[in-house]
């Protein structure tokens, strides 16, 4: 993490503070929570519509904080304690971000997508760690906020460094790929998340292409060859980047020969080498991230034979294609960390494949920020399931009805069933289960659907 005096960090940034009082402060690593703050941390506030971080600058400093930031906007800051005075909090500390990474030599890779960003880190800290020192972005630390606090808990010592960069609006993956400046890229597919605000596939793709901006000169782009909207628009980067693509298709570079799932995982084989790989995470869409994964980690000098170790010790965030046991036995993917349409296709494509179950059940709900056409794109998941495949479906919320609506139009009434309320979803769907059932319950982050598998847990 960054440790420097406030004399060296206020060279870093514009800033104003007696360095003849504070100047030889040290500073260990940064915090924006004042609740969490450990000795020597710089506390960073923000002054947002509702709450003022600026209110716990001198609790942060008495909890053991070596200096805080102060928005020069903000009236009274306080003269007998640390405080450097900047024109903008959140500025100063993505500026202090990108002047830290510019002094580490640390490579980077930065990873975006509609979906399987976490996923895709996950797998590469865990493939890199076999040959590297590795850091990653913790948690959902991936934002405009999150990736410059990763990048100031980056250890001078880190190797290599995994940052997952999300987004809502156009230029926001720019921002973060230029502070972050990687050395090779991911883009894991384009999908349907975020239609609210870029309006169009075309227009979520332009904003995932933004991450090719902070790219150094030679670096790696790695993407799905199979996504159209992303192949035209890369096909004039081979220039200045090496450029690699993986997918089902054989046009890629990298793509599957064969792809075996079970309730232990999922085995594959690939093009370009011999040997059987293994995932401890379903589905083919979670392939095609180790797919992504192995482009990048050859650049890297990982090799194939390596790569099976770091794909066997993987950890995964939870609640991303987690398998859990129920109180009676049944298995239970639980993916209720986020969704989209193409995501939950590819969700009922797995639990409609494996085999060994007597009984399928998937428990869907709401798919967040889809505009205006978020009605249609439920009503056509529902249309999607098979009933030779699913044996029960159960929706919550309100636009998981339409979920349901879609469903009938194949389904037996009695097959269906669509709540608002959990604990009456819970307790309806206990009936249905049991030690041979398989349940994938998945929706957006917003619905917490996590709770249906913790109801599942629960006996009684």
């Amino acid at each position: 993490m960054i440790r420097k005096t406030i004399r060296q960090l206020s060279k870093m940034i514009k800033a104003e503070i007696d360095l003849q009082q504070w100047g030889d402060t040290e500073i260990n690593g940064v915090s924006i929570d004042s609740r969490k703050i450990e000795t020597g941390n710089l506390f960073i506030p923000f002054k947002g519509e509702h709450a003022d971080g600026h209110r716990f600058v001198e609790e942060a400093v008495n909890k053991g904080a070596g200096a805080a930031f102060w928005q020069k906007d903000v009236p009274n800051p306080p003269v007998d304690l640390p405080v450097i005075i900047v024109e903008d909090t959140l500025l100063a500390l993505q500026e202090l971000a990108a002047n830290y990474r510019d002094e580490l030599s640390t490579k980077i890779i930065g990873i975006t997508g509609s979906n399987g960003k976490t996923t895709t880190k996950d797998m590469m800290a865990s493939v890199l760690s076999l040959e590297y020192k590795v850091q990653k972005t913790e948690g959902n630390f991936n934002n405009h906020i999150g990736l410059p606090l990763t990048v100031l808990q980056l250890k001078p010592e880190t190797e290599m460094a995994v940052l997952e960069m999300g987004m809502s609006a156009k230029g926001e993956i720019e921002l973060l790929t230029k502070l972050a400046r990687p050395d090779a890229v991911i883009i894991t597919n384009i999908g349907e998340a975020h239609l609210q605000d870029l309006g169009s596939r075309e227009g979520i793709a332009e904003a995932k292409l933004e991450i090719v901006k902070g790219l150094q000169d030679g670096g790696l782009i790695v993407y799905c060859g199979d996504e159209p909207l992303l192949r035209e628009r890369l096909k004039d980067y081979e220039a200045k980047f090496t450029v690699k693509t993986f997918g089902k298709s054989r046009e890629n570079d990298l793509y599957p020969t064969d792809i075996i799932q079970s309730g232990q995982g999922s085995q594959f084989t690939v093009n370009r080498f011999e040997g059987k790989f293994h995932l401890p995470v379903l589905g083919v869409h979670n392939v095609l991230n180790a797919l992504a994964v192995m482009l990048t980690a050859r650049f890297f000098g990982v090799s194939y034979e390596k790569m099976d170790k770091g794909f066997q010790g993987l950890k995964l965030t939870q609640m991303r294609m987690e398998l859990v046991e129920g109180a009676k036995g049944e298995r239970i993917i639980n993916d209720a960390y986020n969704a989209s349409p193409t995501a939950m296709r590819a969700a009922i494509e797995l639990i409609s494949d494996l085999e060994g179950f007597s009984r399928r059940i998937v428990v869907l709900g709401d798919m967040l920020e889809l505009g205006p056409l978020e009605i249609e794109y439920h009503q056509q998941t529902g249309a999607s399931l098979d009933p030779e495949k699913i044996d029960y479906v159960f929706t919550y919320g309100p636009l998981g009805r339409f979920i349901a609506e879609g469903a009938r139009q194949s389904f037996e009434a009695e097959k269906i069933f669509a709540f608002d309320d959990k604990n009456d979803l819970i307790n309806e769907l206990k009936k249905y289960t049991d030690r041979n059932t398989l349940i994938l319950v998945k929706a957006s982050r917003g619905m917490k659907l996590e709770d249906v598998v913790i109801g599942l847990q629960n006996p009684v």
